[in-house]
């Protein structure tokens, strides 16, 4: 399965939350997709049917193709803690996530172009892998050369208000440090982890 690059905003109706961020369409059209809209006579979603779609949320909310999601969740299922939590906090530590949660990129599709460009450093190395994972104390920031570009300075100019706790930013460099791992309750995202758990369980 390639990444998916067709139309977001079908896929966030498709599971009635803006998942890829502030979407308009999605704001008109709150409803799934289909040439019935509203008055579609929706069946009975079995359980295994809702464990996939929390999966496919997650997987489209991070931008992550199935034998990475796949892996991730062994990881997650072989390490100390709640699976599901484990998990999350996996996505979260993502350095293309990263990139997004510190305001650099306005989306994580865009947080992951940086990366595979070379413009982001890792502790003042390039690192173009987005699935790199950031461990605690790992400062993240833009490349010297890219710091004056305009995709990058107009995203940090329209930075969010919303500050996450296990980071923290520093304007003036550019830098963000990772601080620590955050806990469940501290990850904004919508999904049923548990629901995924289950599913890969069977």
């Amino acid at each position: 399965m390639a990444r998916y690059r067709g139309p977001k905003s079908k896929i966030a109706r498709k599971f009635g939350e803006p998942i890829f961020g502030p979407d308009k369409v999605f704001e008109h059209k709150n409803y799934p997709p289909g040439m019935h809209g509203m008055s579609a006579r929706r069946r009975k979603v079995s359980e295994y049917g809702l464990q996939l779609k929390e999966k496919q949320k997650a997987k489209y909310t991070y931008g992550v193709l199935e034998k990475q999601f796949r892996n991730m969740f062994e990881k997650a299922n072989s390490s100390k803690g709640i699976t599901g939590e484990v998990l999350l906090q996996l996505l979260e530590s993502r350095l293309d996530n990263v990139v997004f949660r510190l305001g650099i990129a306005k989306t994580r599709d865009a947080a992951r172009q940086f990366v595979t460009h070379k413009h982001i450093v890792v502790n003042g190395k390039v690192v173009n892998i987005p699935s790199y994972h950031v461990k605690p104390g790992d400062q993240v920031g833009v490349r010297e050369k890219s710091k004056a570009m305009e995709e990058i300075t107009d995203s940090l100019h329209s930075r969010r208000s919303t500050r996450y706790e296990w980071l923290e930013w520093d304007g003036t460099q550019m830098v963000g440090k990772f601080l620590n791992v955050p806990e469940r309750e501290e990850i904004p995202e919508n999904i049923k982890e548990q629901l995924i758990v289950e599913l890969y369980s069977k």
